[in-house]
């Protein structure tokens, strides 16, 4: 790799500048001791993907990022798809080089955050009630931050880990992927030979069921079919007797796709999760009837009832430019994620046939689901990892109702797990934390994941 590249460009704003004087460059700290400081800086890099290439960019948190993998001896490769689309890939070899490589990747864009809806500035990553606030900190940039202090501390020591270990942080994970791992998988897969398993987000957090704490290890993940459906009609003046109107069709074809009940179906990963909550807890839940299940699991199932079935979300309409004018066309996104076992053409048959004539249905965004056995000797060791340090707790598999990068990565053969460890309070509404407003993780669960990764890495 060409250590060269991490270094160019310009690097963040003055005001964006995270400090310098990292305690991670002097001699015995630990990644505990610089984690925090890590993730908030991060935080503090705007890279809000608003899907189109009009926000920030993650180009300044790639430079930083690649700057701290250079600081302790590494040669980070930074990547761009796109102008200020950056990602960044680094290897730190292993003890055993002819071991199948592991790779560790975090994704630097975030969703955007709209200020006034928030207690905090959401990118000034303030410490409040034990908590670092801000956007990313939990999608995720807290283990962005964790990956990076224990790269640091394995390269500062020289501890060489059982094997290598591949380093990716790719742009634009919110918008799909197509300009961040995609693009790392079609135009610089020799980046990854070698490699067969990953980890990544979304997975290892814990949750309480009935007093009993459990870790969700993710497993599979849903398929994502990003629609877009535009309805034709004759355009014309707004005071005149309209029957071919493509607002009016438009509006009741999103009608029917919004209310349309899809098929209960339980997936293996789903199936094996319900049965371990109920062997802790000892109560039946009734897979078949959501609402009941909710009841029974409260803020938890709102990882689990997406996932009992296809879900399509109309989430934005576009039509007309004055009031008085009726337009020719209309046009409304609808955000489908399919099942483990189903695919996107099946989903975009379903759409088309509960949207009607004079609709059509345009793909914006397509991946694959994902479902990966819950079992194996990297399974062992993330289980292994959490109960060293949370010795009564059980650890379930369960399938993500959301999508990351581990879609792409499985193009070449890898198979990826959510793995992003956290002993979080019984209380916190963690679901509520993606996308959402105050997102915020407690620090305390930051350093436990760090001693858990810890853990793993020194025995995967």
């Amino acid at each position: 790799m060409n250590p060269s590249a991490a270094a160019t460009g310009p690097g963040p704003a003055d005001n964006d500048a995270p400090a310098r004087d990292l305690p991670g460059l002097r001699a015995g700290v630990r990644a505990e001791d610089e984690v925090v400081d890590l993730c908030r800086d991060l935080i503090r890099i705007d890279t809000s993907n608003f899907g189109d290439h009009s926000g920030p960019g993650e180009r300044g948190a790639a430079e930083y990022v690649a700057e701290r993998l250079a600081e302790v001896g590494l040669e980070p490769v930074i990547l761009e798809s796109h102008p200020g689309r950056a990602s960044v890939v680094a290897r730190l070899a292993g003890a055993d080089p002819s071991r199948p490589a592991l790779l560790l990747h975090g994704h630097l864009d975030v969703v955007p955050a709209q200020p006034a809806d928030w207690q905090v500035d959401p990118f000034a990553a303030e410490v409040r009630e034990g908590c670092i606030w801000g956007r990313g900190a939990v999608d995720m940039k807290d283990m962005d931050a964790m990956i990076l202090a224990l790269v640091r501390e394995l390269a500062r020591t020289g501890t060489r880990p059982p094997r290598d270990l591949v380093l990716a942080f790719p742009a634009d994970e919110e918008a799909g992927g197509e300009w961040g791992a995609g693009f790392l998988v079609r135009e610089h897969a020799d980046l990854f030979e070698g490699v067969s398993e990953a980890i990544s987000e979304v997975g290892g957090f814990s949750v309480d069921l009935a007093g009993r704490r459990a870790y969700l290890l993710q497993t599979a993940e849903k398929g994502i079919a990003w629609l877009r459906l535009v309805a034709h009609g004759r355009a014309g003046h707004g005071s005149q007797i309209t029957t071919d109107n493509a607002v009016t069709r438009l509006a009741a074809a999103v009608t029917r796709i919004g209310e349309h009940r899809w098929p209960i179906e339980i997936t293996p990963t789903v199936r094996a999760f319900l049965a371990g909550v109920e062997e802790l807890t000892g109560a039946h839940l009734p897979a078949d009837d959501p609402d009941a299940l909710v009841a029974a699991l409260g803020t938890t199932a709102r990882w689990v009832g997406a996932t009992l079935q296809t879900t399509a979300n109309p989430t934005v309409l576009q039509a007309g430019y004055k009031h008085n004018v009726v337009p020719g066309t209309a046009s409304a996104l609808v955000d489908c994620r399919f099942l483990p076992g189903h695919s996107a053409d099946e989903v975009r048959e379903a759409i088309s046939g509960l949207a009607g004539p004079g609709i059509d249905i345009e793909t914006v965004v397509e991946a694959i689901s994902l479902e990966v056995p819950f079992s194996g000797s990297l399974v062992d060791a993330m289980t292994a990892a959490l109960r060293a340090e949370d010795p009564d707790c059980a650890v379930l598999p369960y399938c993500l109702s959301g999508g990351t990068d581990n879609k792409s990565f499985a193009e070449l053969g890898i198979t990826g797990y959510g793995f992003a460890p956290l002993r979080l309070p019984a209380d916190l509404d963690f679901s509520g934390m993606f996308h959402g407003v105050d997102e915020r993780v407690p620090i305390e669960a930051l350093l436990f994941g760090t001693r858990v990764l810890r853990r793993l890495i020194d025995t995967c």
